[in-house]
Formats: structure tokens, sequence, C-alpha cells
């Protein structure tokens, strides 16, 4: 059971996501690790670090990294909205990230796959001790009104707008969902032998009017993903 360990580390990209886990922390104290707002508390208490990257992979890593430099934390959860690739997917789904890639790289030049990194491979797997017990802990929640999926994480440096874009991207790696951070974090992760997992909430849908519905979606995407934390530490 990974869930007992000492001290989670959680990474969120944006404000509306952090304010929704900084709401359920408690004894909270701030950090200052190279012009970055760690937040140190509890939740259910358990001890947590909270960080927001910032959008997009170098931020995302830059962050990770100071975290498990810096605080020590046993393992790392990445926490907020993303786009839908999967068309039985909709706004407010949630999905457990079994499996994450890089969509944006490419180095099939030299032979690779798209997406493959060196010395890392294609696909980066989450805990998979994480993944069981993040599922059984949704399968527990009462009565929802969204969908759960253990799913695929498609990361770029790209907020994804069109569908032609999202159709590519699904059929290329069949991925459920698509953002800007996830998959650096689990690079990092998998560089420094730490678990790491991720859960996303559908902010949006790629059909060329989605950066507007992000915006009146992400404070439900935020809440549901911080809900899900906070069950699964209770």
């Amino acid at each position: 059971m990974v869930k007992k360990m000492k001290k989670i580390g959680i990474i969120v990209a944006i404000e509306e996501e952090r304010e929704e886990i900084l709401d359920m922390m408690k004894d909270t104290e701030v950090k200052q690790v190279y012009n970055l707002r760690f937040i140190q508390g509890t939740i259910e208490g358990k001890k947590c670090v909270l960080i927001k990257s910032g959008i997009g992979k170098v931020n995302a890593a830059r962050a990770a990294q100071a975290m498990l430099d810096h605080f020590k934390v046993d393992y790392i959860i990445n926490l907020g909205g993303a786009g839908s690739l999967n068309s039985l997917l909709d706004v407010g789904d949630v999905i457990i990230a079994k499996k994450v890639i890089q969509h944006d790289f490419d180095i099939t030049a030299f032979g690779h796959s798209k997406g493959y990194i060196t010395g890392v491979g294609d696909f980066m797997e989450s805990n998979p001790d994480l993944v069981q017990e993040f599922s059984n802990v949704l399968e527990e929640m009462p009565e929802k009104n969204y969908k759960i999926k253990i799913g695929i994480v498609a990361t770029g440096d790209i907020f994804c707008t069109e569908s032609w874009m999202k159709d590519k991207i699904r059929a290329k790696f069949n991925a459920d969902v698509e953002d800007m951070e996830c998959a650096a974090i689990a690079q990092v992760c998998y560089l420094n032998e730490k678990p790491f997992i991720a859960i996303k909430s559908i902010s949006n849908t790629p059909k060329g009017d989605n950066a507007i519905k992000y915006s009146n979606n992400v404070k439900l995407a935020s809440k549901r993903c911080a809900n899900v934390l906070k069950e699964f530490l209770m």
C-alpha cells in the first residue's frame, strides 16, 4: 500500500486547481524555493506539499525536481483539468492515468516511434499500486453523475484546440485526454525512481471553441480532482 507513506507531493498547473487543494489543507506553511511557492500542510491528517507549477512541460518538470530535492516526498500526484480526446468522455469525467506520453516529442528521424524518449521509452507508467488504490476509492464513492476511466494521458506544449489535432493524437497514441504537464512530471519521477500518478478531470473538448469551454469548466474540473484526492486520503 503506497497511500500510507509519510509525505505526498501535489503538483497543479494553475491557480484554480491550487485553490481547490489549498481549501482542504490545514496547518499550512509556505516555503520559497527558486521563486517557487511551496505550501506544506496536511489533508485528512496526511502530510502534503503543494505547488502550482505554471503551464507547460518545462515549468512542470522544474517544479517536480525542486519538490523531490527539497521536500523528500514519497510520491507525486499531478492533478488538474485536461482536454478530452475520447468521444465517450465529457466535461467533468475523471481519468486515472495508467500511462502517459509526450505526444510532441519526435525523434522519428532516428528510427524511433513518435513519443519515444531516449533512456525512458515510449509510454511512462503510473505506479500500479497507486492506480489500484485510486480506482478502489473511486468505486467506493457515493453514486456519481460522471464517468471514471483508467486511461492514457498525452502531454504536449500546445493547448489543443482543433478537432483534427484531437483526432490525430487519439489515433496515434490511443490517449483519452491531453494536457500540458503530466508526462513531464512523470519523466522526472521516473528518472528519480519516485512513484507517480495523475488524476485528470475533463475541462474541455477540442472543437475549435474549447478555450471558452475551458474557462467555463476549469472550476468544475479542479473541484472534482480535489474531491477525489480528499476521498483517497481519508
